[in-house]
């Protein structure tokens, strides 16, 4: 059934007949012009990111056989990639923890952050299946799982927000555990410095290491946990890393087989309409695999596919922004476009603030929000909190961009920051590289008039925003932006700066401006699915045979982010709700 057009719902003869669809070619087969069957299997799951590799894990262990098959060189997609922080209220992990979640705190934070525009049976299926799904993972394979202490919710001060967190993430795994598959494992977005190992919620502590008692206790920490793996003869992985290795030894023991190297060149269907199978190019040949019960489409977002985001998005958008997998050109979407899926959300993603370094982008977290810092509008003025959850910095820069230009916008800091905190990588004190100044993505001055010349902005607003922050710092209010006055954010502040762990004023020269522009985790639009993840038509009625899950599907979570992991954990929750439902 074809899709009505709509500003953000193009037809799919624009989208498969134009530009979009000669980019990557997907479509939907009839029986009639198929080759031979080259497999047949119960399930097929496209893509082995947290979703898909959930989704099979899931499938597997009720007794249906299940082939899963992934359009990179490696598995793992934008999951290993990242810190895999997984938010999933009132899971086993956080209640033996002490945190005091309940069913009804969890369904009020999620109204009130996520609003009426998605549907509530939706969310409820979320919350009711996400405890469920993390205990068949963990029952199922040697994933296992820590509280994040203290990462706030990203509101907090909302009915039912939790200051002290829900988000969990993986355990330390053995990465010998994989065997010869470790070399297939898609690497981390930054790669765990050698001779530590580091957890998520440990970086907030290592970003102050050098002025900070606990920042060096915890350093000291992650050396004694690599040197301790290393005696025990292991290979020690954390973050993404560990959750696409456990999922990954999952399948190995349930026997499941992952395609690599063979993306998705279509879905197939019968003459009733309902998906019966995918072909995908494998070993430089067109492979048919029917899919007796049905596909589970995870295959990720479209942030690398231009096109599409130019056709879709806000403009200045584009795919070098993004720090999603680069094999995310949205393929699995378009292939549902084409079998008459509804699409939504497709003008928004996981959004954050990002610097375009020469090699790739940096997605900013802890140096917007540590304090000496601010962000400057190309007027010379502050629009936003800098410490505000990340996916809402962006918003606002796309809000106010027609008015006063902010994208791109500066990260203004000092040397007294310099020297205090890791920035990137880099320890404190250390020189930037030069490639980050011939790039254009930073700029140095050693007075604030000179740095507002190199920044091309208004020396008397630059100054006049310079000197108002530094008061808003030594009274530890900010009356422009209430910088501070949330919980979370703090989370990525120094404590030891009072009276507001936030704020701190810039005095010490050199002075360094930071390009800013819209950065991403990936894309948060893609196919409507209703509570068990089957995908919907344009009229909401159901495609017999497609399920969706990942930044595939449209995200339950709205244009909202309720905290640390809204991507992994309803990505992983609904690959295990569609298995289920198959």
């Amino acid at each position: 059934m074809p899709v009505s057009a709509s500003p953000w719902q193009p037809s799919r003869r624009q989208i498969l007949g134009g530009a979009l669809g000669s980019l990557v070619g997907v479509a939907v087969l009839p029986h009639s012009a198929r080759a031979a069957a080259a497999a047949t299997y119960d399930v097929v799951v496209v893509g082995s990111g947290a979703a898909g590799m959930t989704a099979a894990l899931t499938a597997a262990k009720r007794g249906l056989s299940v082939l899963v098959v992934e359009k990179a060189a490696k598995f793992g997609g934008s999951a290993a990639r990242s810190g895999a922080g997984i938010w999933l209220p009132n899971n086993s992990v956080i209640l033996a923890a002490g945190v005091p979640d309940t069913p009804a705190k969890a369904a009020t934070y999620l109204d009130a952050v996520v609003g009426s525009g998605v549907p509530a049976d939706r969310k409820a299926a979320f919350l009711a299946k996400g405890p469920e799904m993390l205990d068949f993972v963990m029952a199922n394979s040697p994933s296992r799982f820590i509280w994040m202490e203290g990462y706030s919710d990203y509101y907090p001060e909302k009915a039912g927000g939790l200051p002290g967190g829900r988000s969990i993430e993986p355990k330390m795994f053995d990465g010998n555990l994989l065997g010869a598959e470790k070399a297939n494992l898609n690497p981390a977005y930054i790669p765990t410095p050698s001779g530590v190992t580091i957890y998520s919620h440990e970086y907030r502590w290592l970003n102050i290491v050098a002025v900070s008692a606990t920042g060096a206790a915890v350093s000291a920490q992650t050396v004694a946990r690599w040197t301790q793996a290393k005696l025990e003869g292991k290979d020690p992985m954390t973050m993404g890393q560990a959750l696409a290795g456990g999922l990954r030894v999952g399948l190995m023991q349930a026997n499941v087989p992952v395609w690599l190297s063979s993306p998705l060149t279509a879905l197939l269907h019968d003459a009733s309409g309902r998906v019966t199978g995918v072909t995908v190019t494998r070993n430089g040949a067109a492979t048919t695999v029917n899919a007796t019960r049905g596909v589970i489409v995870c295959s990720g977002g479209f942030e690398h596919n231009a096109a599409m985001r130019s056709t879709y998005q806000q403009h200045p958008i584009g795919t070098a922004w993004t720090v999603g997998a680069s094999s995310n050109t949205g393929d699995g979407i378009l292939a549902g476009i084409a079998a008459g899926a509804k699409v939504s959300l497709m003008e928004d993603s996981w959004w954050g603030p990002a610097i375009p370094l020469p090699d790739e982008p940096y997605f900013c977290l802890a140096e917007r929000t540590l304090p000496g810092g601010f962000i400057v509008n190309q007027q010379g003025r502050r629009f936003v909190n800098e410490a505000a959850p990340y996916s809402d910095v962006v918003h606002v820069m796309y809000e106010k961009n027609g008015t006063a230009p902010d994208i791109p916008s500066w990260l203004i800091i000092d040397q007294n920051y310099r020297n205090r905190y890791l920035f990137k990588d880099l320890a404190p004190t250390f020189p930037f590289p030069d490639s980050w100044y011939a790039s254009g993505a930073l700029k140095k001055a050693w007075t604030i008039p000179e740095l507002a010349d190199q920044i091309g902005v208004p020396r008397s607003n630059f100054w006049n925003t310079y000197t108002r922050f530094n008061w808003f710092a030594t009274t530890g209010k900010d009356t422009d932006f209430k910088r501070g006055d949330s919980v979370y954010d703090h989370y990525f502040t120094d404590p030891g700066i009072k009276p507001n762990s936030c704020l701190a004023p810039l005095l010490v020269p050199p002075f360094y401006a930071f390009k800013i522009v819209p950065g991403d985790l990936g894309t948060k639009g893609g196919m409507e699915t209703d509570a068990r993840a089957r995908v919907l038509n344009g009229a909401g009625q159901v495609i017999p045979g497609l399920y969706a899950a990942g930044n595939c599907s449209s995200a339950v979570m709205g244009h909202s982010y309720a905290g640390a992991g809204s991507t992994i954990g309803p990505a992983m929750t609904f690959g295990y709700i569609a298995a289920k439902d198959i």
